[in-house]
Formats: structure tokens, sequence, C-alpha cells
């Protein structure tokens, strides 16, 4: 195996690492997860939403109904009351009326409180339902700054990633086809270094110091390989 073929794996190895960190911190981007929890806040805050803007649907049309029932019996009473101050009835007409009057007089005044009493309620869960959508409101805007400055950073790591691809390629190029398949493969199980400089009788890969047997099985064949860790060695 000449030299510079491995001399020139050793730069691919470079470029790759070089796109391996890249292509890491466009995954890794801090705006990412910040990014998903303003999401999931979202979600959460409109089911919210759907849950309190029921509720209180449900609270206005009660007040509603209890509001009508409350003039239906309103007219009832006016009614009844005409007619017993209009007078021309017997006495046991006039009794009848007047205890009438008295039933519904005392219905309204349950009425009433009860109409008083949703429109406590009613006020309470208008004004949850509202700061519910102002915080729908601003967790909005933060996603929509977060998705400008994710797509800010990773075009400016797409860009890098663009440059490094290219140079990839030209340093691929002199490279024989076996040497290349065995490189690939390296960096699929040695967690993306395949190939590691010899230095001072060290192997960069696992970092291990080989003894000068362990230099001369490693040296023997035509492509030096790591005793330790099968890593490619370039001297």
């Amino acid at each position: 195996m000449k030299l510079s073929s491995l001399t020139d794996l050793l730069d691919l190895q470079d470029i790759d690492l070089q796109i391996d960190r890249l292509v890491e911190k466009r995954r890794s981007l801090p705006e990412l997860a910040a990014y998903k929890t303003a999401h999931e806040t979202l979600q959460a805050l409109e089911r919210e939403r759907v849950s309190e803007a029921g509720s209180l649907k449900t609270l206005e049309l009660d007040l509603d109904k209890a509001e009508g029932e409350l003039q239906l019996l309103e007219i009832k009473l006016e009614e009844h009351e005409t007619r017993l101050f209009a007078g021309g009835m017997s006495a046991r007409e006039t009794e009848h009326m007047r205890l009438e009057v008295q039933s519904l007089k005392g219905q309204r005044e349950a009425m009433e409180e009860r109409v008083l009493g949703m429109l406590e309620g009613i006020d309470p869960a208008r004004e949850r339902v509202a700061e519910i959508e102002a915080e729908i409101e601003r967790v909005e805007t933060t996603k929509r700054e977060l998705d400008q400055s994710i797509k800010k950073e990773w075009g400016a790591i797409d860009g890098e990633l663009a440059r490094k691809e290219e140079r990839k390629h030209d340093a691929v190029a002199p490279i024989e086809g076996e040497l290349l398949e065995l490189y690939e493969k390296l960096r699929g199980i040695k967690e993306g270094v395949a190939v590691a400089a010899y230095d001072h009788g060290v192997c960069g890969g696992c970092h291990m110091a080989l003894s000068p047997a362990e230099h001369e099985e490693a040296f023997s064949t035509d492509l030096p390989r790591c005793v330790h860790c099968r890593r490619i060695l370039v001297a």
C-alpha cells in the first residue's frame, strides 16, 4: 500500500470528522430543544383553551336560559299582580291569586340569585380564556422566532457542509476502491474514526502504545493496522 494512499485516507478522515461535527451541530442546536418545548406548550395550551372555552360556552348558555326563565317569571308575576290589584274576583279567587303572586315572587328571587351566581362565575371563566389566548399568542411568537433562528443556523451549517462535501469528493478520488470500502466499514464500527496517526509508538485512535513486537506485527503488511483497535495506521 502506497504511503500516499494512506496519507490521502488520513486527509479524508479529517474531512469526514469535520462533516460529522457539522451534522451533530445541526442536529443538536439549542434552539431545537426550545422549539420542541414551545410546540408542546402550545399543544397543551390549545387543549386547555378548548376545555375552558367549552366550559365558558356551557356557562353562557345556562345563563341565557336562566335569564330567559327569569324574564318569563317577571312577565307572569306582572300579569298576576295586575289581575290581583284589578279586583272583581271572589274572596277565594283573590286569596288564590295572592298566594300565586307570593310564590312567583319567591321563584323570582331564587332565579335572580341563581343568575347573579352565574354572572360571578362567568367573569373569571372569561378572564381565564383570555389569559390562555394571550399565552398562546406569546408562545406562538416565541416559536416563530425560534423557527427563524433555526433556519438561519441550518442555512449557515448547510453551506459549510456543501463546501466540506466538495472537499471530500476531491479527497476520495485518488483512493483505491477496496481501501475506501474498508475505510467506510471501519468508520461505521469505530465511532467514525477508521484511520489513526501513529506517532511515537502510540495509536491515535485508541491511544494505546504498541510494543516493539506489536509494532512489527502492525506494520508487517502493506496496510498497517493497530493490533488493539484494528484501525488503519498512518505513520
